[in-house]
């Protein structure tokens, strides 16, 4: 018994080994990318700043391959985790009008890699390649006829190949047939899917989904299939806004007819890194599926955004969902086959929402608190980007650090378009009593561009207070949005919410009141919520409140909600699941 507990113990330490070396076990969102800066002018005129979107992820030959919009290249990892940036333009000099590929198509057939970038245009191509981790690529087609914006393909089991697209406020999602040697089209294309935000509350375009300023857009076409049945994603109502969701709608064929599912598939409103929309399913090197979509900022442009990887899946009776329940918060990347349903979350809990800080210095009204506020939207700025430029974050108690993110924001940045050999350096110090430090992360000699770095700590270490000291920013000033620090606190779990009811209106049963009663020992809810009570797919997490306004029903469907409390040592106990007509 012995010798068997002993292999146990290695083949489990083998997993987590490469070459000898420990391999990262977590991941935390927004995902650290090489973000590349906005690359025209007139994108730009309210600050330079990093942004992207519309992403896919496809697994080809046992890596992943990510491509998103105006990133002058693409990526490609082995573990989800590190991720390699490859140069490549794939639009021709003609393209005066873009930049680069714009919502990019990216599928597998065969054993090839293709690619093709949004265009209402007739003469972009067909990209193709069986070694994209070298960056070779040819034409397959060099002008592809038919164009389409925010496109996606799919290869059906039989071998079919069809193209969906759109993005409108108007207009529908389109699917047609092409032929896979010739990429022509076979037939006419068909009309699929159209919002109806009358009846989905989610679908409700602003950040308060009230149709005030324009209709809400549909667009990010994306098809998987599972058990003989076709899921079409879809991204909605808005790119801006925190409710920005990927919606799916079912169907037994690849051109439909398609019906809505009530709940977005991949929804996340409220936290630190909001919004999940236009993006992709694919699945890992064990075949468990996930979501990639895009995140919003939306504060130096309205396209200021990041990407965020979630798990998702199928649950026994086929319906789609991603899990996106402390989305934002350290969960574990795959190693094996495993359920989706059950929540890869680390329980590393958050240990300095709105504790003190003490800083070098302040520039303009960009005041410390908003480094450690849980709004990637709002950051602390020093006064420059030189070397010796601080930030401290007082945790409150001595406790168990695992994990730290460092999110930057761009104060001043220079850059417009993709950036190659810049980086940050810093040193991140810890002390339990402020006055004896000790170095936790050392990235003084660091030459990797990592924005939303984040740090898994081989040893967790005891620490009241940490020290964030900068070295070398590769543009702009040193500005934080999220000094973000996990591991577990010393005192208790909070008590269960008490008193958690919701309201849902009459005048219009897409909306609800939920209230509950604030715990000062709770620093942060989270909802979940389903329209049955053993599917609650959708959750939100709302800090520093004891109510929120939910605007986002299926009118025709009764609801069932439940809720639990957060704080740095733990989460409650949910709630009695609450029904509501």
């Amino acid at each position: 018994m012995a010798i068997l507990r002993y292999l146990s113990a290695f083949c489990l330490l083998s997993l987590f080994m490469i070459d000898g070396k420990a391999q990262q076990q977590t991941y935390c969102n927004p995902i650290n990318l090489d973000y590349g800066y906005t690359p025209i002018p007139n994108f730009a005129t309210q600050g330079k700043h990093r942004a992207t979107a519309d992403p896919v992820i496809v697994t080809y030959k046992g890596d992943y391959y990510l491509f998103s919009t105006n990133q002058w290249g693409y990526w490609w990892s082995n573990d989800m985790s590190h991720w390699n940036f490859v140069s490549r333009r794939f639009l021709r000099p003609e393209h005066k009008v873009y930049d680069d590929l714009c919502a990019p198509s990216v599928w597998i057939q065969g054993d090839t890699m293709l690619v093709f970038g949004s265009t209402y245009a007739k003469n972009f191509p067909i990209w193709m390649s069986t070694n994209p981790k070298k960056d070779e690529w040819k034409e397959v087609v060099h002008d592809f006829e038919i164009g389409g914006w925010d496109p996606a393909h799919f290869v059906d089991d039989d071998g079919k190949l069809y193209m969906y697209n759109g993005s409108s406020n108007s207009y529908p999602l389109y699917g047609i047939e092409l032929n896979r040697k010739t990429f022509q089209p076979i037939g006419t294309r068909k009309e699929l899917l159209l919002l109806n935000d009358e009846r989905y509350g989610w679908q409700r375009f602003g950040e308060y989904l009230d149709n005030t300023f324009l209709d809400p857009f549909m667009e990010g076409a994306w098809v998987t299939k599972y058990r003989n049945k076709y899921y079409l994603q879809y991204g909605a109502p808005g790119t801006e806004f925190s409710g920005y969701a990927d919606g799916v709608a079912v169907s037994d064929q690849p051109l439909g007819p398609y019906e809505h599912q009530s709940l977005p598939l991949s929804y996340k409103p409220g936290g630190f890194a909001r919004g999940a929309g236009h993006g992709a399913t694919y699945q890992d090197k064990w075949k468990n599926y996930w979501h990639i979509s895009t995140i919003a900022i939306s504060v130096k442009n309205n396209f200021e955004r990041r990407l965020g990887i979630w798990p998702a899946g199928f649950d026994q009776d086929a319906v789609m969902y991603m899990d996106a329940a402390f989305g934002d918060y350290p969960h574990y990347l795959p190693t094996r086959v495993t359920d989706h349903l059950k929540s890869g979350f680390t329980g590393w809990m958050l240990l300095n929402y709105n504790k003190p800080l003490t800083v070098s210095s302040t520039y303009g009204g960009y005041a410390p608190n908003y480094a450690v506020d849980e709004n990637i939207k709002t950051y602390w700025s020093a006064a420059s980007g030189n070397a010796g430029e601080w930030i401290q974050t007082d945790l409150g108690n001595v406790s168990t650090v695992k994990a730290v993110q460092l999110n930057y924001a761009d104060q001043d940045a220079a850059f417009l378009g993709k950036q190659q050999g810049i980086y940050h350096q810093y040193k991140l110090w810890y002390s339990q009593d402020g006055r004896s430090w000790k170095i936790l992360e050392d990235k003084s000699k660091n030459q990797n561009d990592v924005p939303h770095d984040y740090l898994e700590l081989k040893q967790p270490v005891k620490a009241r207070y940490l020290k964030l000291e900068n070295i070398h920013m590769p543009t702009g000033k040193f500005a934080i949005s999220g000094f973000r620090v996990f591991g577990k606190g010393p005192g208790k779990t909070p008590d269960p919410v008490k008193d958690f009811i919701v309201l849902r209106t009459e005048k219009d049963k897409r909306s609800a009141w939920l209230k509950w009663t604030l715990d000062d020992q709770a620093y942060a809810y989270q909802i979940h919520l389903g329209t049955e009570p053993d599917k609650l797919y959708n959750s939100i997490m709302v800090y520093g409140a004891n109510d929120y306004w939910y605007k986002g029903m299926d009118k025709e469907k009764p609801y069932y909600f439940c809720i639990e409390a957060l704080n740095e040592n733990g989460v409650s106990s949910r709630t009695k699941i609450i029904k509501v007509n």
